[in-house]
């Protein structure tokens, strides 16, 4: 994976985890000079979680698991999990798609969560302490080279986290290589629905915003194709408009403004993905 983005990502969310976990709510959003969640984090942004999580039940989850919730959508609404499964959420930040997976498996049921950041980690950590879950366990390491082994899980699950890598298909790849025959890949992610400027691609805050290394759509779908998956699909959940991108909080590099409102409305969307092993 290409360090300069790794090393930004993994800064800019270590800012956020530990501003929520020493209590201070807006100090996130300080350290980043942009907002206090990364992906698009304004009231009508790409993360909202009241609206992606409107149909679930939140209350029993620790505030600062809810408030470090970065994704664009609800990976579990369509994830099917089961009692007694065991499930692999990558980029697992906070740990609220962890917390919330390890109801649905239940006491028998495994969920791990898989991100590179120290200070996600320990939010994580804290959050599953907080729950007094006993069938959590946090991991860190990155998607590109999962620390577990061959076939281990039932379903990967991922919210808002793919299109932050540099080497999807690696990625993928990865997440192929640990789900078990006949399981599955129910993800949230950002993808494109027209071409973007090539400055933006290579703006490194528009890659911790989840924008710049979102696929087309069909890309996508010829990278799971590759990595061995079957049973593709890829389903539009929210077209973002460009007012939005360009308006702050998100729109906090001259790259973003310069491209324009017109040129990025609609250019990205949130979509559920899913494909079998």
């Amino acid at each position: 994976m290409n360090d300069n983005i790794r090393e930004t990502v993994q800064e800019r969310y270590g800012k956020i985890a530990a501003g929520l976990s020493e209590g201070f709510e807006n100090k996130a959003a300080q350290a980043s000079n942009c907002c206090s969640g990364a992906c698009g984090c304004s009231n009508q942004g790409i993360t909202d979680t009241a609206v992606n999580y409107a149909t679930m039940e939140l209350d029993a989850l620790p505030r600062e698991a809810i408030e470090a919730s970065l994704g664009c959508a609800n990976p579990l609404v369509f994830a099917q999990l089961a009692e007694g499964e065991t499930v692999l959420d990558l980029g697992s930040g906070g740990g609220i798609d962890v917390l919330m997976a390890s109801r649905f498996v239940g006491d028998t049921g495994k969920v791990y969560g898989l991100d590179m950041t120290d200070e996600m980690l320990k939010l994580a950590n804290e959050n599953k302490a907080r729950m007094g879950v006993a069938n959590v366990e946090f991991l860190q390491g990155y998607i590109e080279d999962i620390p577990l082994p061959d076939a281990t899980v039932d379903a990967v699950i991922s919210n808002c986290v793919i299109n932050l890598s540099s080497d999807k298909e690696k990625a993928l790849a990865e997440a192929y290589r640990v789900i078990k025959p006949g399981g599955r890949l129910r993800i949230a992610d950002v993808v494109t629905l027209k071409d973007i400027d090539p400055k933006l691609r290579g703006n490194m805050d528009m890659w911790s915003d989840c924008l710049a290394g979102a696929l087309p759509v069909e890309e996508y779908k010829a990278i799971l194709q590759t990595s061995g998956f079957s049973n593709i699909d890829i389903e539009i959940a929210h077209i973002y408009g460009g007012e939005m991108i360009n308006s702050e909080p998100l729109g906090c590099s001259e790259t973003t403004t310069s491209a324009g409102a017109e040129s990025l409305d609609g250019a990205f969307a949130g979509a559920l993905i899913r494909a079998d092993k």
